[in-house]
């Protein structure tokens, strides 16, 4: 049988492979995170006609003749250069920059995607439209986060509180006018936290007294007496000392912080500048950083970290095997996962908002269909001439 009808069957059948895969490319040309494939081919092994022979006195070395036995598909490899950005406004929809995967867990399986269109399900949790629980590290009550402890399923419920705390300390900044008169009283307020995050507000009623002294009263909301002291600038308008011990509101001793203040003419810029205590609050919303924290916006008015997303890279992301539902799967030549922080150990950072499209060249994938149908064609005239031929051969014998 000619060797050639073997060729032209290999050539149809590794076109037939091309075909498929640039078909597979473009219907997932508005696929969230795909990435396209690409069919590489290869010749086969090839028959020895004539063997090459070496150089011997006067004659010259032959080359070895050898006739080829077709073709076949040696790889089909995935094209992970980046999407195009697609902004979505949407806090859930995540894109990276760069190299790396959103790690997820599906039914105990670490698998690993670039489509960062997540949701959440009945139990706040953060999922993938396939019911996959996005990884990552949640913080604790302070908003710190461990990325070096183990992965967990990251959660945002509706139930998110941030407990209360009660002030330590207030400070007061700014500038008490030196020029002002005997008697003149200035009182600014600020808003101090029980323990069990009950709010109640703090006087201060600043009164000129004769040289650079200020007398200072502290009283709470209702105007109950809590203490006072005494506040001296030098000459010059710089804080000279201050003796104003702690007060006691609502059971709770709160320090009275005057140490940044001054004492200069012609400004009246005292200021409540802030304290250290919150009350209770619960989370509204939550936006991202490039790094992949989670930054939960509650009630109180206060924001806190709640969480980081995990990021992984592998040494050769082209051995991940396709799982469907935009996942891949670690493999033997894939390495092992490198999973961190977003933006360290050259993975890529983190956009909230976004999404990264399908990388999918259409015009490059139509001119591949030309390219698969005429070596198809190609191959198929190939059989064709054989199968004349081996007619001819035929009809010798009549």
């Amino acid at each position: 049988m000619l060797r050639s009808l073997f060729s032209g069957i290999s050539s149809l059948r590794s076109h037939q492979t091309m075909l498929d895969v640039t078909g597979n490319n473009i219907a997932n040309a508005n696929t969230t995170g795909f990435k396209a494939g690409r069919t590489l081919f290869e010749d086969t092994l090839s028959q020895l006609v004539q063997a090459p022979g070496a150089p011997q006195g006067a004659n010259g070395g032959t080359n070895p003749a050898q006739v080829g036995l077709g073709v076949r598909v040696a790889a089909v490899t995935n094209d992970f250069t980046p999407g195009a950005a697609q902004q979505t406004g949407r806090s859930l929809d995540m894109m990276i920059n760069g190299d790396g995967f959103f790690v997820v867990n599906s039914g105990g399986e670490q698998l690993y995607t670039r489509s960062g269109a997540f949701t959440l399900d009945a139990l706040g949790r953060l999922v993938t439209s396939s019911g996959a629980q996005v990884q990552g590290w949640a913080a604790d009550a302070n908003g710190v986060v461990n990325p070096n402890g183990p992965l967990t399923g990251l959660a945002l419920p509706v139930t998110t509180t941030m407990g209360a705390r009660a002030t330590g300390t207030a400070t007061f900044t700014g500038n008490l006018p030196a020029d002002a008169a005997v008697d003149t009283a200035l009182v600014r307020t600020i808003e101090v936290y029980a323990a069990d995050g009950t709010a109640t507000s703090l006087d201060l009623t600043f009164t000129k007294q004769p040289g650079a002294t200020w007398s200072v009263q502290v009283a709470d909301g209702s105007g109950n007496a809590l203490g006072g002291g005494t506040v001296a600038f030098t000459a010059g308008g710089a804080l000279q000392a201050v003796n104003l011990p702690p007060v006691t509101v609502a059971g709770n001793p709160v320090a009275l912080d005057l140490g940044q203040l001054t004492g200069f003419a012609g400004l009246t810029t005292v200021e409540a500048s802030s304290q250290d205590g919150q009350g209770a609050g619960v989370l509204q919303s939550f936006s991202m950083s490039a790094d992949g924290t989670l930054m939960g916006s509650f009630s109180n008015g206060l924001k806190r970290a709640v969480g980081l997303v995990a990021v992984g890279n592998f040494a050769n992301a082209a051995g991940l095997e396709k799982t469907g539902g935009s996942m891949l799967r670690a493999s033997v030549n894939s390495g092992e996962p490198q999973v961190g922080r977003a933006g360290d150990g050259g993975r890529g950072s983190l956009t909230g908002g976004a999404l990264e499209m399908s990388n999918v060249d259409l015009s490059q994938e139509f001119t591949n269909l030309i390219i698969a149908q005429r070596g198809f064609q190609a191959g198929s005239r190939v059989i064709t001439t054989s199968d004349e031929l081996l007619q001819e051969l035929v009809n010798l014998k009549r």
